[in-house]
């Protein structure tokens, strides 16, 4: 029996008594690559090894094959036993076959006529040129050490009209010290962040940790009209990108804000994070919001291996589902959304048996899942705050909700499909009923 690997989509066979043909990186390699690699692996990206040429992937032949063979690329931690997810970016079996036979076959380059067109990207972007880009209005001056806390940059879009967006894609100017950009939509007459001036850095009081009794009852965010995820970059995460008929709305005379965490890296440096927009051709037919369930009354005990919070959040009209990512901090082991029916059936949605905080993902449904009214989706995560968690920063303290990553959160972000004139608020929260008229 010989190993037959051949052609586009690097597939194999066995085959008795075939000779076995080469495999080569012009004909095998450089589709995987294309397809599952170079969105990230390429100049610009957060990634800072290339995987668009040979000579590139020649460079890194040895640790490609390990790190297929050890599943740790491409990023991808959903069990498969639960959901289908479009973005699924597990490499098949016929793939980590064909890699490893490249590279134990000395990586050979073979005839550039068997290579597949070069994929295309605009120069900074992933979602193409956009429509629209707003950028933070100044610099901002990263130290070389030390913590930066969670900072906020006012910006007003001017839009003197609604806009429907159907991709967003935020990137940092200086990858190396950002770790994650949230984007937020602030709709004229919002008291979110009312006292944060317009285009500087602005820092928030820090509150107290929260010691109240946890319920496992959680909560929606940004439902209530108050502001709205719109956008963000985290190591791993893709833009935010809809099918033709779905947007996202920034009302106009909205703001938006940049929430910024830099991570300081031995050297002063600036960055200058923008947002780019791809306007929706034609008026949709369904809004897409961004909302999560949170537990912020999160309390974990000091030297606790498997500590488990729960929180849960009845849907008060239906949604469709589109996509989940779940959202925790450097003590967190794994995560999962189970959905209860009206009618009583429960189904696993997702679930994440070794959560990786340095690999923010979403996992976007193939087939995107009605929730009916009455629907109640619940949130479990493990916490590992024991000195056997090499990224623990603290064993030996109590852990609470909060923004930096030596605080915990327990964030099941979800993205949900309404009617375009929905008032989101209704799902989150029980319209009031009229009293019984009197007899």
């Amino acid at each position: 029996m010989r190993l037959l690997i051949w052609g586009f989509g690097a597939w194999s066979c066995l085959l008795a008594g075939a000779a076995p043909i080469e495999v080569t990186y012009h004909k095998t390699i450089a589709p995987v690559l294309q397809a599952r690699c170079q969105g990230c692996h390429r100049p610009g990206e957060a990634v800072p090894m290339s995987l668009l040429t040979y000579k590139d992937a020649r460079v890194w032949a040895k640790a490609i094959k390990e790190a297929v063979l050890l599943r740790k690329m491409p990023p991808w931690f959903a069990d498969p036993a639960h959901g289908d997810f479009v973005n699924d970016r597990r490499l098949s079996k016929e793939e980590i076959d064909a890699i490893t036979a490249w590279v134990d076959g000395g990586a050979k380059e073979g005839s550039p006529a068997d290579a597949p067109p070069p994929r295309t990207f605009t120069e900074g972007w992933s979602i193409g040129k956009p429509d629209l880009i707003v950028q933070m209005p100044q610099p901002f001056d990263v130290p070389a050490s030390g913590s930066v806390e969670y900072t906020y940059f006012v910006v007003p879009t001017g839009f003197t009209e609604d806009q429907w967006v159907q991709a967003t894609e935020a990137r940092p100017t200086n990858r190396a010290v950002v770790h994650h950009i949230v984007v937020f939509v602030r709709p004229p007459g919002s008291k979110f962040l009312a006292d944060a001036p317009t285009g500087v850095a602005y820092l928030p009081a820090r509150r107290e940790p929260r010691r109240q009794p946890d319920t496992g009852e959680g909560s929606l965010q940004y439902l209530n009209g108050v502001a709205e995820l719109i956008g963000g970059y985290a190591p791993g995460g893709l833009p935010y990108q809809l099918k033709p008929g779905q947007a996202r709305l920034v009302p106009k005379g909205s703001d938006l804000i940049f929430q910024m965490h830099y991570t300081p890296n031995g050297k002063p440096a600036t960055d200058q994070s923008r947002i780019g927009f791809i306007l929706a051709k034609e008026p949709p037919k369904e809004r897409v919001i961004n909302t999560f369930i949170s537990d912020t009354n999160l309390h974990i005990p000091p030297e606790s291996a498997d500590f488990i919070a729960k929180a849960r959040v009845t849907f008060y009209e239906q949604a469709t589902l589109l996509s989940l990512a779940p959202h925790m901090h450097l003590r967190g082991k794994s995560f999962e959304y189970r959905a209860t029916y009206p009618t009583g059936e429960t189904e696993t949605l997702l679930t994440v048996p070794r959560y990786d905080f340095n690999w923010q993902l979403s996992y976007n449904l193939k087939q995107p899942k009605v929730l009916p009214k009455g629907t109640v989706i619940e949130c479990i995560a493990h916490y590992d705050n024991s000195a056997n968690n090499p990224v623990n920063p603290n064993p030996k303290t109590e852990v609470f909700w909060g923004d930096q990553t030596w605080d915990e959160m327990l964030a099941g972000f979800l993205d949900l499909a309404v009617p375009v004139n929905m008032n989101t608020r209704d799902i989150a929260v029980p319209r009031k009923t009229a009293p019984p008229a009197a007899n």
